[in-house]
């Protein structure tokens, strides 16, 4: 993938309407992408979700940003466990974990590790350097800054972006599982229900 395909405009949102416009962290930095980029990207994201599905490797309990799951689903599962609980005379506790800027968060080593031993996903697939030479800028008010290179994230806004970010944390929800705890994931929220 050419280098000039993976440099992304970087603009920042106010996550919600009302915070404090000279908070910088009350910004959500959206990746804005070349549109043969993400062509490329939905192309790839396509694939990979026909062979994840093929082989039954996305998470059960994951409810964003998959055909016909939402946060109804995150919902009703979440609600569903403790009622089941609650039917067998236990006493249950709920744990909300929200990763902070948890899209930045991903190490591209880890994650191409992960998607090639826990995946399938071959060689030649990860080859396509989607990870390298990515670089992005901040444009606001008509003034760019200078371009950085991305070691890690999965951005925002990219098409493949929301995927490599459930792949990456596959994990967390086997580790549940290995200890028996009911768990769910809706994008960087997890619940755990004990």
């Amino acid at each position: 993938m050419p280098t000039v395909l993976k440099s992304a405009v970087i603009t920042p949102l106010l996550k919600k309407t009302g915070l404090d416009p000279d908070c910088l962290s009350n910004y959500r930095p959206i990746s804005n992408l070349l549109l043969i980029s993400k062509l490329i990207e939905r192309t790839v994201a396509t694939q990979t979700v026909t062979h994840f599905t093929d082989n039954d490797l996305f998470v059960p309990v994951q409810s964003a940003y998959r055909s016909g799951h939402s946060t109804e689903t995150a919902l009703v599962r979440v609600f569903n466990d403790l009622l089941l609980s609650v039917d067998r005379d236990n006493c249950s506790a709920l744990v909300l974990l929200d990763l902070s800027a948890a899209f930045d968060t991903v190490d591209h080593q880890i994650l191409l590790g992960w998607l090639f031993n826990q995946f399938g996903v071959i060689e030649g697939a990860l080859d396509w350097n989607y990870f390298s030479d990515q670089f992005h800028f901040v444009f606001v008010n008509g003034v760019s800054s200078m371009s950085a290179s991305v070691t890690t994230s999965a951005p925002q806004g990219s098409v493949l972006g929301p995927l490599l970010f459930t792949s990456y944390t596959v994990p967390v929800y086997h580790i549940a599982c290995r200890h028996g705890e009911c768990s769910h994931f809706y994008a960087d929220d997890t619940q755990f229900s004990v």
